[in-house]
């Protein structure tokens, strides 16, 4: 259990991390483009087009960015088949702590009291959650449930996709939610995988969860781009925290068995929703970021300075 924590917290800190860069990056990937003005940037419904997105994902902060979510990944595959579903993924959702504290300091940000209030709420209820954690239930599922997952998990890549592109600049948040149900996805393939626990290399490359687990990593990475561009990183990943762990939490306690400790059940719903409500608040008290305004002056900072309105630019 605790080496299980440890994993899912260091995690939570990649994830954060590379949250913040990976906005900054896309921040200064657009602003460059406005300045430029030859290509338009976004599609007709107001969000960020395809080769926008693209350019992006090659700044060195985005790279930077999408290396600790690779290793947050990698930790929180670990944490997934260590810990009930419920646990791991709420402490690795706790990134939007980090994020938050982060982008106060990259991206220029100022947090409400709200806010802060919020963040604070969620570390409660992960406090709770750990308390009343039990053993995690099995991982042993029927083939056809893997092959029910990759095509949920192509749905909402799809459809979040189709959402995007439909809504444009108002789609941030769906965005984000988006994004959130398809790590969920992935950390249900990651619980059910086969050939893992003994290795068994032509079991694993058999199995539609590896390749749910694709589908759902990937189009969640750049839905989570996408969302990031859009709006507002915390509102993004409050969004995208509400997807990545009611369902997954929901479905391991239903689906594979995980559980409590006798006589903390009601502890553990608390702790859940208490933290699903935090996040949400995060999300509904968050304050969109000013637009710069059109013509406005680029005055030069004094050396060694960086104005809050530019520091993600």
């Amino acid at each position: 259990m605790i080496i299980g924590l440890l994993t899912a917290v260091a995690a939570s800190a990649g994830y954060g991390t590379g949250s913040v860069l990976q906005a900054l990056g896309s921040r200064k990937s657009a602003r460059r483009e406005a300045a430029k003005a030859s290509v338009p940037g976004v599609t007709q419904h107001g969000g960020p087009s395809l080769a926008s997105t693209a350019k992006a994902a090659v700044t060195w902060e985005f790279m930077l960015g999408t290396v600790l979510d690779f290793v947050g990944f990698g930790l929180g595959a670990l944490a997934a088949r260590l810990l009930p579903l419920f646990l791991s993924q709420t402490v690795i959702s706790a990134n939007l702590v980090i994020t938050a504290v982060l982008s106060v300091k990259l991206l220029g940000l100022r947090l409400s009291r709200a806010e802060w209030t919020s963040i604070a709420v969620v570390c409660s209820a992960l406090v709770l959650l750990a308390t009343a954690a039990g053993p995690e239930g099995g991982g042993h599922t029927p083939l056809a449930a893997h092959w029910w997952l990759l095509a949920a998990s192509v749905v909402l890549v799809g459809g979040g996709t189709v959402v995007v592109r439909l809504l444009g600049a108002r789609a941030a948040i769906l965005a984000g939610l988006f994004s959130g149900l398809g790590f969920g996805a992935l950390g249900i393939g990651v619980r059910v995988l086969n050939g893992v626990d003994p290795f068994d290399l032509p079991s694993l490359l058999g199995d539609p969860a590896l390749y749910a687990i694709l589908v759902a990593g990937l189009g969640g990475m750049y839905l989570h781009t996408v969302a990031l561009q859009l709006g507002s990183v915390n509102g993004a990943t409050a969004a995208l925290v509400v997807g990545e762990t009611v369902v997954p939490g929901v479905l391991g306690v239903l689906w594979l068995g995980d559980s409590s400790r006798p006589g903390f059940a009601w502890v553990a719903v608390l702790g859940f929703v208490v933290a699903v409500a935090g996040a949400v608040a995060v999300a509904w008290f968050g304050e969109p970021e000013p637009e710069p305004e059109p013509g406005a002056g680029a005055d030069p900072a004094p050396a060694g300075e960086v104005p809050a309105s530019t520091a993600a630019r």
